[in-house]
């Protein structure tokens, strides 16, 4: 057996802006053994306990407890976020024009695709050529909270080629007009997407707002033609938008992917 390790090195970002900071925990497996992965946003949020005032995700006792439990685990690779930029790079420019600019700091731009690029063209390529990661559809999933989870859904939905599972936790959706995510939506769907994981809580304003959003997309998927049997919606209705509610969901979005990975 190969012994579990966590790895950090930076990749170069787009736009200038240096290098970025990626985490890669690959559980213990056997020699020559390929894992299921997923792709994370917030990377810096993931691993480190003293990262917020509420922990981190805890992803790598997820993994653990998962592996424990059914034997099956899965390599997370996570992304750091741009500080000021997060929530630049987290959110696509091209569904639609951008509500509730209130939520958003004074040198926020929409540029979700560059993030994008960063993701597919850069470290999804390194991963693979580097770390013991399957690289089939059913195996891959990407994921993330807030602007993440936003993201993650983007990711899902340009690429439904690459990734079979997303987790759109506490997902931003509301940024969007509904009527620009019908027409974004029916222009990208098609017979092989991936399965959506949502997930919201109603604890605090933001998350009440959120949950909203999420209800909303949780209607309209089927509406635009989206497969009823690739997306599902869990609301806990006593958790906030912070990393405590994401580490409590999390084993579960875990679990779930590792059941359909192939």
């Amino acid at each position: 057996m190969i012994n579990s390790e966590l790895k950090t090195f930076t990749l170069p970002f787009p736009n200038e802006r240096g290098e970025r900071k990626i985490w890669v925990y690959v559980p213990s497996h056997k020699e020559g053994e390929t894992l299921p992965v997923i792709y994370m946003t917030d990377g810096q949020n993931l691993f480190d306990e003293e990262s917020t005032p509420y922990g981190c995700w805890n992803v790598i006792t997820a993994v653990e407890k998962e592996q424990k439990n059914t034997g099956f685990s899965a390599v997370i690779v996570g992304i750091d976020n741009g500080n000021v930029y997060r929530d630049s790079e987290l959110t696509p420019k091209c569904i639609g024009e951008i509500q509730h600019r209130e939520y958003f700091n004074d040198i926020f731009t929409p540029e979700g695709e560059v993030f994008d690029s960063f993701l597919m063209d850069t470290v999804i390529p390194y991963v693979e050529n580097n770390f013991p990661v399957k690289k089939n559809k059913e195996s891959v999933a990407v994921c993330g909270s807030s602007s993440g989870g936003l993201q993650a859904f983007f990711e899902g939905i340009e690429h439904s080629d690459k990734f079979s599972f997303v987790g759109a936790l506490s997902p931003a959706f509301v940024v969007y007009k509904e009527d620009d995510w019908r027409a974004y939506l029916l222009s990208k769907v098609n017979d092989d997407m991936p399965y959506i994981y949502m997930y919201c809580g109603n604890a605090d304003p933001l998350e009440e707002i959120l949950m909203q959003s999420t209800e909303m997309m949780y209607d309209l998927l089927p509406e635009t033609g989206y497969p009823y049997d690739r997306f599902n919606e869990i609301l806990l209705f006593e958790n906030s938008h912070n990393e405590k509610a994401w580490r409590e969901i999390f084993p579960d979005f875990l679990h779930t992917f590792l059941e359909k990975a192939r």
